[in-house]
């Protein structure tokens, strides 16, 4: 049986929670992601490492090894007359729009919308787990060796949109998966 080793591919299994075991995420089919590349957080796959299939580990993760700690300064007021007409709280833009005035915004985040008046637009470039503890239940259902592709790519390339991946956006570091 392989054991877990970068670079390699694993499928997994999870149901992820806060510290207060309320549910968040959870992936019942198993996922192939990339072990040594850009799919996983590191603490996944410092926990990952040497496990083989059918393993079920237990993982707590604090801010600092997830999503990062919230920042307030990422929230921002925008004119609501720069958004389509049609919006609603939990749309997501990648940027601030056209016009937006709050200075020091990052231009490559994904911004959520959290509020909106007839006046203007509250937007929160956080990731939605910032800030939080999460605790992690996963299963190895296979491990596999890491195509020449998958390793030059950093990615398996596949994987469900959940939580974690709120636009749709490509893997990151900063992603689980």
């Amino acid at each position: 049986m392989m054991r877990i080793e970068a670079p390699c591919v694993v499928s997994l299994t999870w149901k992820l929670t806060d510290a207060q075991n309320q549910p968040i995420d959870e992936l019942p089919t198993p996922v192939e992601f990339m072990v040594g590349g850009d799919d996983l957080l590191a603490k996944v796959e410092e926990a990952l490492s040497g496990h083989e299939t059918g393993d079920e580990l237990n993982i707590q993760l604090e801010p600092e090894h997830a999503f990062g700690d919230y920042k307030p300064e990422l929230v921002c007021f925008e004119n609501r007359a720069l958004f389509p007409e049609q919006l609603e709280a939990g749309m997501t833009f990648e940027g601030l729009p056209d016009g937006a005035v709050t200075p020091g915004m990052p231009k490559d985040t994904i911004y959520v919308v959290t509020e909106v008046y007839p006046s203007h637009v509250v937007l929160d470039g956080n990731h939605p787990l910032a800030g939080m503890a999460l605790r992690l239940r996963l299963k190895v259902e296979d491990v596999r060796t890491a195509t020449p592709d998958e390793i030059e790519a950093r990615s398996v390339g596949s994987g469900p949109v959940t939580v974690f991946d709120p636009a749709g956006a490509a893997p990151s570091r900063g992603a689980l998966h």
